[in-house]
């Protein structure tokens, strides 16, 4: 019987196993309209079974005064989704994920799931394209140990490297190497 020697380093715990270990995944908090269909029913009935909480008294005007709407097409809002400083944007999309990254941090999207990660807690990106084939992926490493990749595939080659200078030009602008 052969007997197999290890150290006593414990593997780290796996995203795979534990989706809450991502920095960035919010999840619902427990009782929100979201899980709990009773809270959910109650929102929408309103507090003594009446009229629904969130309904406006009717001495509120609905239509925005001129300062206001001045306002509004000064700056760009959030609704958007416009960032709010002007320079590079790159996002690279295929038919389940996404990269995004911007002024604020690189995001990563997969199906309904996705991850933010912002500059200051960045300490590496990496960019890897294929000698043959068309998939574009990029880790994120935010510790020395600790990293995150997400893969978009290209509708053709070309398009790789055009999102290989779209994403150096946002790296260029927005991440600080310390």
């Amino acid at each position: 019987m052969e007997q197999r020697i290890d150290s006593n380093i414990w593997p780290e715990r796996a995203v795979g196993k534990d989706p809450a270990y991502v920095p960035g995944l919010m999840v619902p908090p427990v009782g929100t309209a979201d899980t709990d269909p009773e809270q959910a029913e109650t929102e929408e009935r309103g507090p003594e079974g009446g009229a629904p909480s969130d309904a406006l008294p009717e001495d509120v005007p609905d239509e925005p005064t001129a300062s206001e709407e001045d306002a509004a097409t000064d700056a760009p809002s959030a609704e958007d989704g416009a960032p709010a400083k002007d320079g590079p944007v790159f996002e690279a999309t295929d038919r389940r994920g996404a990269i995004s990254a911007d002024s604020e941090g690189v995001r990563f999207r997969l199906d309904d799931q996705e991850a933010d990660f912002w500059w200051d807690e960045i300490g590496a990106v990496e960019i890897k394209t294929p000698r043959f084939g068309r998939r574009f992926t990029v880790t994120v490493h935010v510790s020395e140990r600790r990293w995150f990749d997400a893969e978009v595939e290209a509708d053709t080659r070309d398009r790789l490297k055009e999102w290989t200078a779209e994403l150096d030009a946002v790296l260029d602008a927005y991440f600080e190497e310390s």
